[in-house]
């Protein structure tokens, strides 16, 4: 499934790594596992259409090009939730077990997001072809934009200041190795371990939906992605349908 001289390519500034990523896909010049790390990013994409904000040189800003095999577009979280297992690992590894994901793919240390995935896919009629990993992770940062209500980085956390590039390449490589695991077991083992590491579960939060708040208990996530909830209801929560309110 995975080549052994999946490339690293470091670009000195881009608009965005996904972009560029897209493109050599489009290009037919990538294959499964590159990796595309940026210096500089200048147009970074998060989460519901918002920008990715990252110090030029302090953190891993990266996108990883991946095939889904066997998947099918509907399991489209599957491969997902390999990913965030995947950004959990490596993040884990260096702040330890107060490292949580938080639904459905950014990472948390405490309360205090430490890094973001976004995975755009390339599909042509029915058919999944390829997706793009994008993935932030604060790494040497210390001072963020007041704009960002709750940033964190291993330097905060860890008292040190890392080598960005060596550590982006960990996770290029957690990354492949949990996206074997998915083609090779299925996602029914990741699906329980993700739950297990799941930001506030089993803990009340407050969801915003519109304009109503309001406060449920975190059950898990299910296969398909929904957020699982308990309150006067037992919920199955969409992503694009409700807000955190931390």
């Amino acid at each position: 499934m995975t080549s052994i001289e999946n490339s690293f390519t470091i670009l000195s500034s881009v608009d965005s790594t996904n972009n560029y990523a897209m493109a050599r896909v489009h290009e037919g010049l990538a294959k499964h596992g590159d990796a595309f790390f940026a210096v500089e990013q200048t147009a970074g994409k998060g989460q519901r259409g918002k920008n990715w904000q990252a110090a030029e040189g302090q953190n891993i800003v990266l996108s990883v090009v991946a095939e889904p095999f066997q998947l099918k577009t509907h399991q489209q979280f599957s491969f997902s939730i390999a990913v965030a297992l995947a950004c959990y690992d490596f993040f884990n590894g260096y702040a330890g077990d107060e490292t949580k994901i938080k639904w459905p793919n950014d990472i948390y240390w405490r309360d205090r997001k430490a890094g973001g995935v976004l995975i755009e896919n390339i599909n042509r009629g029915n058919s999944w072809n390829w997706s793009v990993i994008g993935v932030g992770v604060n790494v040497n940062q210390t001072v963020f934009e007041a704009s960002l209500k709750n940033p964190v980085s291993l330097r905060q956390i860890t008292g040190k200041e890392h080598n960005v590039i060596a550590l982006a390449k960990e996770l290029q490589a957690s990354i492949i190795r949990r996206l074997e695991e998915l083609h090779s077991s299925g996602v029914s083992t990741l699906l329980t371990e993700y739950n297990q590491h799941l930001f506030r579960m089993n803990e009340l939060v407050k969801l915003r939906k519109d304009n109503l708040v309001y406060e449920t208990k975190i059950m898990g996530v299910n296969v398909e992605g929904k957020l699982l909830t308990r309150d006067a209801f037992d919920r199955e929560i969409g992503f694009e349908s409700v807000e955190w309110v931390l």
